[in-house]
């Protein structure tokens, strides 16, 4: 063999042991959201995008230790953590889409994604015009000031004459506006519900002084209870305790039935349970009996 001879079959068996590691370095594996084409369980038109299992939840919003960004804007949470899990398991990469809550159902039903999974609670009306699959609990508290300066009892009339802070369109948000109502119906002091588009900024409202008390979901209140210690605590009971759920368009049964599959089998393989005590929200799940 001569020189330029050794010289090509040297450069062509240097590629053949290159492509391989080129190929394995771009392939992607259902442990990270993707899989190929016959392991997929779910597609079109049953989502939106073959491959791919869009997600719809209010980031700009925030709800932790549910869902929300962390410093590098990268979604985080243990519904996200769930949402990516679900993925994988049907095989499909996961997308986020980050929507307003107050328009998070219109947004499914345009198709903007395939699945809700923003600590939506199951209601009568919602389910009128969405399938959902419930897979947490939840409920709302009021935190005050460490120390209770204003001896707030709870979602009741000792908050009449208060200022309280919430996130906008949420469940907490608005059974802080029907109390505010049967203050003034009683005639006692008006209770002032002010609210803001994101659920960290109503609570550092609290924290700063600017209200009396917040109104949320409890994650939220022990989350941000567990981060700043020392400067708030919840009173009373919880309320409006109720289920929380993964919203598919209406009978759209095939990812319906795909993501009530996956859920249980999330819970069976002890990943549900990890998944809420490492966001210290083991005293929120769900019993898939």
């Amino acid at each position: 063999m001569n020189v330029k001879s050794k010289m090509l079959a040297g450069i062509l068996l240097s590629v053949a042991i290159v492509m391989p590691l080129v190929s394995a370095c771009g392939s992607s594996s259902a442990s990270d959201g993707a899989a190929s084409a016959s392991e997929t369980k779910v597609s079109s038109p049953a989502i939106q995008n073959n491959g791919t299992l869009t997600v719809c939840a209010a980031f700009s919003t925030g709800n932790p230790p549910t869902y929300y960004t962390d410093s590098t804007n990268n979604p985080v949470g243990a519904e996200v953590e769930m949402a990516k899990w679900i993925a994988s398991d049907l095989g499909l990469q996961v997308k986020f889409q980050d929507v307003a809550f107050a328009s998070i159902i219109p947004a499914l039903q345009a198709g903007k994604c395939d699945t809700i999974m923003s600590s939506l609670y199951i209601k009568p009306e919602r389910e009128k015009v969405v399938d959902m699959i419930p897979y947490l609990m939840s409920g709302s508290k009021v935190a005050v000031k460490k120390d209770n300066p204003k001896k707030v009892t709870g979602m009741d009339d000792s908050l009449c004459g208060l200022k309280v802070s919430a996130a906008v369109g949420k469940t907490a948000t608005l059974q802080a506006e029907k109390q505010a109502k049967q203050c003034k119906a009683d005639g006692k002091p008006d209770l002032t519900v002010v609210q803001t588009d994101q659920t960290t900024a109503a609570v550092q409202q609290l924290v700063n002084g600017q209200v009396d008390a917040y109104v949320g979901e409890t994650p939220v209140v022990l989350y941000y209870q567990s981060k700043q210690q020392g400067a708030f605590e919840p009173v009373g009971d919880e309320f409006g305790v109720i289920k929380v759920g993964a919203a598919v368009t209406k009978g759209n049964t095939e990812l319906g039935d795909a993501l009530k599959q996956s859920f249980e089998k999330m819970n069976k393989t002890g990943d549900y349970k990890k998944i809420l005590d490492k966001w210290d929200m083991s005293s929120l799940a769900y019993d898939f009996k």
